[in-house]
């Protein structure tokens, strides 16, 4: 174990960070915690959050060191005792990149907490779930997730800087608010630009090979994470990329378990259970009714590619009725998932509209001719419609809840 080594690679890492932009979870963090988890789909940027919050608090200093422990190098040795060893030369905080690829990195994250006297940051895949890993380290650890871009965060990766919203702003002031945007930007080509290529931070190195790097992250995730993380066999993986495939070519997408069953040689149970995780996978957003409730063995009402990026790099065949639908119930989940609600309750299938929001909003989702005519007469409802600029009484733009982070 050579401490000097790594404090050099480390380095060098750091030294071609950039400390902008930032992230939008990057102030929300509460960094003086002594063990903190940012989880996250592969791509969201949540290396590039790390290695900035070291370079701004700690450049060059011997305090801090950052570990990728996906390295080859680093599966042979003891995770605590390159802790201690780090203490032992002045260390203080320790920031652990892809843990789940380290054998029992819950045990030995718990094992620096009670032991050593620093900080730990660590960020692994959206699949893990920590209290399973250990409830004693679960109840230490304050676990931040890091969703995809917004986008109003694609418009400020660009160079283009926007406040966000909450949800009320917009459905009570959506007039004003599309008006000042509007007098400094045209937000529909870069909305369309936003939906093929603007999910993930990496848009910014060029998108000519920007979808083959999707279908990079999805193969990893699905043929690395899951075996490491859940376990699942080799031989389930190209079923579950025949269900995704059948997913984004879909029109929005009313399941029938049978029929996907059947469609993908899953079996039902399985397809429960494959539909769960791929959800925690961030590679699919499931919507419930209401009375259904959040219960992996309801069937889901509708299932959505998680966001349109993904849809477009699965298939040309995108329906734009899924489209729209997948990027409203994306920035929907992804913003209450930032407000940490014990469960999550924010969005359900609705028999008036499409989407039931906070339990008390009604929204139905179209084009730019889209009409009241299924909500007519509902309370707190709304027409979301997309290639519109600026809406009217209760007919907001669909780009518009691209503001809520």
């Amino acid at each position: 174990m050579n401490l000097q080594k790594l404090f050099e690679e480390y380095l060098n890492r750091l030294e071609k960070v950039k400390l902008t932009p930032k992230r939008y979870l990057y102030s929300k963090i509460d960094f003086s915690q002594k063990l903190i988890s940012i989880l996250g789909q592969r791509g969201v940027g949540k290396t590039t959050l790390l290695l900035q919050y070291l370079k701004e608090n700690f450049n060059n200093s011997k305090e801090a060191l950052y570990l990728s422990l996906d390295a080859p190098s680093l599966a042979s040795i003891s995770l605590f005792e390159l802790a201690k060893e780090f203490e032992q030369y002045g260390g203080k905080i320790l920031a652990l990149d892809e843990v789940h690829k380290y054998e029992n990195w819950a045990g030995h994250i718990k094992q620096i907490y009670d032991q050593l006297d620093i900080k730990v940051i660590f960020s692994g895949s959206s699949i893990l779930q920590i209290q399973k890993q250990n409830a004693d380290l679960s109840r230490r650890c304050i676990i931040y997730h890091l969703e995809n871009l917004s986008f109003r965060e694609y418009l400020k990766f660009k160079g283009i800087n926007f406040a966000s919203f909450t949800l009320e702003d917009i459905l009570k002031n959506h007039i004003e608010i599309a008006r000042e945007i509007n007098s400094k930007i045209k937000p529909l080509p870069d909305f369309k630009e936003y939906l093929e290529f603007g999910a993930y931070p990496f848009f910014l190195q060029g998108i000519d090979s920007y979808q083959q790097k999707i279908v990079q992250i999805l193969n990893t995730i699905l043929e690395s994470d899951l075996a490491y993380i859940e376990n699942v066999n080799i031989k389930e993986i190209k079923k579950l990329k025949k269900l995704l495939y059948l997913l984004a070519t879909s029109v929005p997408f009313i399941p029938n378990i049978t029929d996907i069953s059947q469609a993908t040689s899953i079996s039902r149970p399985k397809v429960y259970d494959y539909l769960e995780l791929l959800e925690r996978a961030k590679i699919v957003n499931s919507i419930r009714s209401k009375q259904k409730g959040y219960n992996i063995l309801a069937k889901p009402e509708k299932i959505f590619i998680q966001n349109t990026n993904l849809a477009y790099a699965i298939t040309k065949e995108v329906d734009i009725g899924n489209l729209r639908e997948s990027f409203f119930v994306n920035q929907i989940k992804n913003s209450f998932e930032i407000e940490k609600f014990l469960l999550d309750e924010n969005i359900y299938a609705s028999k008036n509209g499409d989407f039931l929001v906070n339990d008390k909003y009604i929204f139905e989702i179209g084009g730019k001719n889209k009409g009241f005519k299924q909500i007519k007469d509902v309370d707190n409802s709304f027409v979301v419609a997309d290639e519109i600029e600026i809406g009217f009484g209760n007919k907001i733009p669909l780009w518009l809840f691209g503001f809520l982070y």
